[in-house]
């Protein structure tokens, strides 16, 4: 085993983000697949000058997601931060449980899972296909081109988590714009702390609130949990806060990102539209959360412990960053990973992460997408981009890749 990285140069240490190639707005960066063919487990160099690992292969990354030697804790010195902000804000919070290890990590995520099983999930689709429709009749009685962003991408996964929190939909504007700042790469520090500090705000409000007046909803379970002990205020604020920020962006982001991808390969949109079978519709999410891997700035964890992965030496107190996008593009698992397949058994993917802290989300996130992608193109067989591909402002400055605006005509 050799540790030959460790003396590399600086030279040799390429800046972490990498950019994507113009004119490839799908694919990971060509600087990223290059490391991953050449050295799958490499360092690169963070925006604070700390140079932890990437490690990029398929096998190496889901045998680290299921290491309890690596922590998501934040707060640990080495943690590989995204940024200086998300750094301030999060040893200026405790951390959700998203940042927890386990057993803390299992026994909160234990009291959020239930609304979120598959069989509660499925019996949602009536509700979402109905909210979908609506939106699509706004969409097409409005003026043309219209921003698929502000018409379906972005509303839909709002009014549905907002229906499943219990939070008034009225507010979505708030939050949309608050939890915008919150997944910003460029965001400073006092602008990710006020967001946040409003979001936390507003949520203590709404828990105050179904404290008085509970519902079925998933808010009012939580302030009920205040009340036994199980949760404090503030840690169930910050469960809302995470259910309600990952709740509708990356879904948003996956909505719009896919239509667009699928406007891009027209003979794989036709098999979404056509088809009546819910398996091949489920399949096509399964490759579109392969191919697009929207969580484009790796997972992040600190080794507690001396790692041996890939050949190569992680010592204890290094960070690591776990890429999910060359991972759903490694060729020894996803042959011709950079075409789009429908039909290929793309289950493997890591579009959510593994392990134990693998997306609470994913059922809710895979039923908003069959029900987008479908209704979309079954209602407006003829939409298309209304605006050249190198004109469409992509979220490069985001923690969540994705279109910030996507003009389409019909």
């Amino acid at each position: 085993m050799s540790n030959a990285l460790d003396r590399a140069p600086d030279a040799d240490v390429p800046e972490f983000p990498m950019p994507r190639a113009a004119g490839c707005p799908f694919a990971p960066p060509p600087q990223m697949m290059r490391l991953h063919a050449e050295r799958p487990v490499s360092r690169v160099r963070l925006w604070d000058g700390s140079t932890p690992w990437l490690v990029t292969r398929h096998a190496d990354q889901r045998a680290l997601y299921g290491d309890q030697r690596l922590s998501v804790d934040p707060t640990r010195p080495g943690f590989p931060h995204v940024s200086a902000a998300f750094q301030e804000a999060l040893s200026k919070n405790p951390p959700s449980f998203l940042h927890m290890d386990d057993p803390e990590h299992a026994r909160i995520r234990r009291m959020v899972t239930g609304p979120f099983i598959i069989k509660r999930i499925e019996a949602m689709r009536p509700a979402v296909q109905k909210m979908t429709d609506d939106f699509i009749d706004t969409m097409l009685a409005g003026p043309k081109p219209a921003d698929l962003v502000e018409a379906l991408a972005l509303p839909l996964p709002s009014l549905v988590i907002c229906e499943l929190l219990g939070v008034p939909y009225e507010d979505h504007a708030f939050f949309q714009e608050k939890s915008a700042v919150g997944v910003r790469r460029d965001a400073s520090p006092e602008e990710t702390r006020a967001a946040s500090g409003a979001l936390l705000t507003y949520l203590d409000e709404q828990l105050q609130a179904k404290l008085a007046h509970p519902a079925d909803d998933v808010l009012s379970d939580l302030a009920a949990r205040t009340k036994t002990g199980e949760l404090t205020r503030h840690e169930a604020a910050m469960l809302g806060l995470l259910l309600l920020g990952a709740g509708h962006e990356t879904t948003a982001n996956m909505i719009a990102l896919g239509v667009l991808a699928l406007l891009e390969h027209p003979d794989q949109l036709a098999v979404v539209r056509d088809t009546d079978d819910p398996k091949v519709l489920a399949g096509a999410v399964e490759e579109m959360l392969r191919y697009l891997t929207i969580v484009h700035n790796g997972q992040r964890r600190l080794a507690l412990a001396d790692i041996e992965i890939g050949g190569q030496l992680i010592r204890a107190g290094e960070g690591v960053i776990i890429p999910g996008a060359t991972g759903n593009w490694d060729h020894d698992v996803f042959p011709d990973p950079e075409r789009l397949d429908i039909h290929r058994d793309a289950r493997r993917h890591m579009a959510f992460g593994f392990g134990v802290h693998q997306c609470l989300g994913q059922p809710l996130a895979r039923l908003e997408l069959q029900v987008a992608y479908r209704t979309l193109f079954r209602r407006v067989p003829t939409l298309r981009r209304a605006t050249p591909l190198e004109e469409i402002p992509f979220k490069d400055d985001g923690v969540v890749y994705g279109i910030y605006e996507l003009p389409v005509a019909w």
